[in-house]
C-alpha cells in the first residue's frame, strides 16, 4: 500500500477546506435532501484525493464552471483537489429524482451525466460568477423551482420508505424492510430500482455501516464485535468486509481520519 496522505489523518484536510451546508428554501422539500458546498485553497501543496464515500442520492453539482448530474455510486471514490476551487452541490431526497428524470433512476447509477443533456436551462455560468455559496444557493433554488415537475406520490413514499430504513437500525434484511411495508420483497427491489437507483439491500447496507463512521465522528470507544452483532453481522470480520468495500478503506484505516478525542 503506499504511504498515507498526512493531510487525511486527525482531520488535517480542514487546514486546506471547508464544507457548509445552506439551508434550501423550504418550498423545496418535496425534492431536495439539502445543500452543499466546498471550498478549497492547497497555494502550493500538491493535490489532494478526497474520498467520497456513497449515499443514495442523486447530486446535481457545479463544479469550477460546469455542471453535472452524478447518479447514485455502488462504492466509494475519489475526487482529486487541485490549487483553489469550489463546488457547490444539491443533493435530492432517494426516490425524487425520478419525476425530474422521467425515467428509471437506475438509468444513471454509476455515472455522472452533464447536467445540460437533461436541463438544457441549468445556470451553469450564473452559478460559476456567484460571489459566495448564499448566492449559489439562492440561484440554484431559482432554477429548482423552475425545473421541479408537480411532487410524484409514489417518490414521496420511496423517500419515507429510505427514512424509515435510516431511522430503524433494526431493519438489516430485505425481508425486514418488507414486512415493515406489509408487501413482497420483489415489490421492494423494483420499487427501488426504479426511484433510488440501487437496490434496497444495498441502501440497507449503506445506512447500517453509517452507524459505524457516526460513532467514530463521536469519538466513541468501539466494541466492534458487539456492533457487528447489532448491525446484523454473523462477525466483525463480516462488517469488517461490507465497511471495506462500501468506503474504500478498513474501519480502523478510515478511523484515523478524525480527530483525536
Amino acid at each position: 500500500m503506499a504511504e498515507r496522505d498526512v493531510r487525511e489523518i486527525g482531520g488535517a484536510w480542514a487546514n486546506f477546506q471547508a464544507h457548509s451546508f445552506p439551508e434550501p428554501a423550504a418550498d423545496l422539500a418535496p425534492f431536495v435532501d439539502h445543500f452543499w458546498a466546498v471550498a478549497w485553497d492547497l497555494g502550493d501543496q500538491p493535490p489532494y484525493r478526497q474520498l467520497i464515500v456513497p449515499n443514495p442520492t442523486v447530486q446535481l453539482s457545479f463544479p469550477n464552471g460546469a455542471a453535472e448530474v452524478h447518479g447514485v455510486g455502488r462504492r466509494s471514490g475519489y475526487k482529486v483537489l487541485a490549487g483553489k476551487g469550489r463546488v457547490f452541490g444539491v443533493a435530492f431526497r432517494p426516490g425524487c429524482f425520478r419525476p425530474l428524470l422521467g425515467r428509471s433512476v437506475s438509468t444513471i447509477t454509476g455515472r455522472v451525466v452533464p447536467a445540460v443533456e437533461l436541463f438544457p436551462d441549468v445556470p451553469v455560468r450564473a452559478m460559476a460568477d456567484a460571489v459566495d455559496e448564499r448566492e449559489q444557493a439562492r440561484i440554484a433554488e431559482e432554477f429548482l423551482r423552475s425545473a421541479c415537475p408537480p411532487p410524484d406520490p409514489t417518490a414521496e413514499h420511496v423517500a419515507g420508505v429510505v427514512a424509515l430504513v435510516a431511522a430503524e437500525p433494526g431493519i438489516t434484511r430485505v425481508a425486514d424492510l418488507a414486512q415493515r411495508l406489509d408487501t413482497h420483497v420483489r415489490s421492494v427491489q423494483r420499487l427501488f430500482a426504479e426511484y433510488v437507483g440501487v437496490g434496497p439491500k444495498w441502501v440497507i447496507r449503506r445506512y447500517r455501516l453509517r452507524e459505524v463512521t457516526d460513532r467514530m465522528a463521536r469519538s466513541a470507544a468501539i466494541d466492534w464485535a458487539g456492533l457487528a452483532a447489532e448491525l446484523g453481522y454473523a462477525d466483525q470480520a463480516h462488517l469488517t468486509r461490507d465497511f471495506t468495500a462500501m468506503v474504500g478503506e478498513s474501519p480502523t484505516r478510515y478511523a484515523a481520519r478524525y480527530p483525536a478525542p
